[in-house]
């Protein structure tokens, strides 16, 4: 099937993007705060819920927002009045995300179903910049469909939950993720400007890294022992490896110039980036003698092995030439086997774990590195 292709000139990410990011990196680390309430030895189950919904829905916003900004964002004043009437609506969302969420849902509900609903006018408005583009007003439909849609779902989340107790949240989150997968699929107007989509992703995972280095250094505020110095410099070894990962194959395999709708690789991220999230808490978990030995390990291993699948997920943007091969995929699945193996034997010497972690995560970068490093460049024949 052949496909339009509309010509848009560069797209530079704007300071006040950068500044709208700042405002994540706050809701992450309110959201973060809802895990250091424990009960039983782990995260209260019910928290541990509200944690992951809070996450999944803040990320999802931030991708919402990012995918308009780079389909129609004109750095206009009325882009910047939208944006940032967006900003102060997420300071609801942050303020009422505490582990007694029922008694602030509705202002959570609200702030949330506003921010979607101020996506969706501007993509009304937008209609009538294309009336000559059917394809492009087809596409913006379909994107007000799902955001008008989810945010009905969440008006409707706080009175039913009222009156019957029934939580219907998620399913506003789930009918995001499925509609935005269906638009992709039948979109057929690359509108989208892929280097400047994947700046904007890399940017934000930059954010949540420096909240993962600022938890980290959480760890020394306690005393100045052997194990706190120990468990902070190998937990800062953990994160520096991460990123470094993340960088490599950003730096040396994604290939930015790539013709997409971009909305799988955005997908992917909302993983990647719920990922870091979990990896922060779980490395504060590793010295805590509060949480019982097997919920943090499992926390820890699920954390690693979903950041680093939907890392290697994202290679199929890769440059051609850059593309892992079934061997490559092996390889790393078999070091992931043996790391989780050897975690679960040594699951009991903590200072033993984290340091294993931290080799893990070099020895996958190492190999990163080197196959980034070795196709990078075409080759000269």
């Amino acid at each position: 099937m052949i496909r339009e292709i509309i010509k848009k000139d560069e797209k530079k990410v704007e300071y006040l993007e950068l500044i709208y990011d700042l405002i994540f990196v706050y809701i992450v680390g309110r959201n973060n705060s809802l895990l250091h309430h424990t009960a039983n030895g782990f995260v209260d189950a019910n928290t541990f819920v509200v944690y992951i919904l809070c996450s999944l829905t803040v990320i999802q916003i931030w991708n919402f927002s990012t995918y308009y900004v780079n389909m129609h964002g004109r750095n206009s004043a009325r882009d910047h009045v939208f944006l940032f009437i967006n900003m102060f609506l997420l300071y609801f969302i942050g303020e009422s995300t505490r582990t007694d969420w029922q008694s602030h849902q509705l202002q959570y509900h609200l702030g949330w179903a506003l921010i979607l609903v101020n996506l969706g006018v501007q993509y009304l408005l937008e209609l009538r910049n294309h009336r000559d583009e059917p394809l492009v007003r087809s596409l913006d439909r379909r994107m007000m469909f799902v955001l008008f849609g989810e945010a009905a779902i969440v008006l409707c989340a706080t009175p039913v939950y009222n009156a019957t107790g029934f939580n219907i949240a998620p399913f506003a989150i789930l009918f995001g993720i499925v509609g935005t997968m269906i638009h992709g699929k039948k979109a057929r107007v690359l509108l989208v400007d892929f280097a400047h989509l994947s700046e904007r992703v890399m940017l934000f995972v930059v954010f949540t890294f420096g909240e993962m280095i600022i938890a980290v250094a959480g760890y020394l505020n306690e005393d100045m022992s052997f194990g706190t110095v120990y468990f902070a410099l190998m937990s800062f070894l953990i994160v520096v490896g991460l990123f470094l990962s993340y960088g490599t194959v950003y730096d040396h395999l994604i290939d930015r110039e790539l013709q997409t709708t971009g909305l799988l690789y955005m997908l992917l991220h909302l993983v990647l980036i719920f990922a870091l999230n979990l990896i922060t808490t779980s490395l504060e978990f590793m010295h805590s003698e509060e949480i019982d030995l097997m919920p943090k390990m499992i926390l820890l291993i699920v954390s690693f092995l979903m950041y680093y699948v939907s890392l290697f997920f994202t290679l199929r943007y890769s440059k051609k030439r850059c593309r892992p091969s079934a061997s490559f995929l092996f390889g790393m699945a078999a070091i992931a086997v043996s790391f989780v193996v050897l975690m679960l034997l040594f699951r009991k010497l903590m200072y033993v774990n984290i340091a294993l972690t931290a080799v893990y995560v070099f020895g996958v970068f190492v190999i990163l590195y080197r196959f980034g490093k070795a196709n990078d460049k075409p080759k000269i024949e």
